[in-house]
């Protein structure tokens, strides 16, 4: 949980994440769903890379909080000892709850202004859900270890610059790559697969959860928590308990506030 945040505080950052994610998302829609597969092929996948990192970047930047992000920040507490197994779990089911209703919120207002209720775009988000419902465990676990292995060093290189610019540009490589190559991010994917839902595809509720969202989640935990966190806390030592506290680095705060 957020330093200094209680309960409510921690639903609303998160809330705002799944938010700023499914902006992201709903970006990506918009142009990658109305360009000609015919004449740009795999470069779609590019293009859609390339636009999805504006939610992470409205995450980190803005201090929210994403339970993906989460899952590198609070291993690194737990194997160092700074926090237990049951405020881990405690912050990644509140992190993971306000995701979901921010994500499906923005699916809501999506819908509801009418944004994924023609074609190509309402076709385009019913193949994806059915796409990413379809994967065999394994195929969405591992997907998910590899989505989570690259947002977390988005998280990480955002860290390493004391400047905006710097930090969206750490953000922006990782991210390109995970959408383009196609790796599965649990959150993302809580717009998605609803937006397909809603939108009518063959998929039920059911499928989203268990054919998706429970392998990619695990995977998410793995790339993450293991790849990123674990590894680095071991090679690194003692890492800085306010900045992994903080999620953004306070240099950039106390710029602002001289500014």
């Amino acid at each position: 949980m957020r330093a200094g945040t209680g309960v409510p505080k921690t639903l609303l950052l998160a809330f705002l994440a799944g938010a700023y994610i499914a902006f992201g998302a709903l970006l990506m829609v918009t142009v990658v769903a109305g360009l000609p597969q015919e004449s740009f092929g795999t470069l779609t996948k590019f293009i859609g890379g390339a636009l999805f990192p504006i939610g992470l970047i409205m995450v980190i930047l803005g201090g929210a909080d994403l339970f993906t992000g989460d899952v590198m920040y609070n291993t690194v507490g737990l194997v160092q000892g700074k926090m237990g197994a049951g405020d881990l779990f405690r912050n990644w089911f509140y992190a993971y709850a306000g995701n979901f209703l921010g994500a499906v919120f923005v699916v809501y207002l999506a819908m509801a202004s009418g944004f994924l209720s023609a074609e190509p775009w309402l076709g385009w988000v019913q193949k994806i859900a059915v796409t990413k419902t379809s994967l065999t465990f394994e195929q969405a676990f591992w997907r998910g270890v590899g989505c989570n292995w690259l947002v977390c060093m988005a998280c990480w290189l955002a860290m390493a610059s004391d400047h905006a610019a710097g930090k969206v540009l750490g953000i922006w490589v990782p991210i390109m790559a995970f959408v383009t190559m196609g790796f599965e991010h649990s959150i993302a994917n809580m717009f998605f697969i609803p937006a397909g839902i809603w939108a009518g595809a063959p998929v039920t509720w059911i499928q989203f959860w268990i054919n998706n969202q429970l392998p990619v989640t695990f995977g998410n935990i793995v790339g993450g928590g293991l790849f990123v966190g674990v590894i680095y806390a071991f090679c690194y030592g003692n890492l800085s308990w306010t900045v992994l506290k903080s999620r953004i680095s306070l240099r950039v705060n106390d710029s602002a506030v001289k500014r």
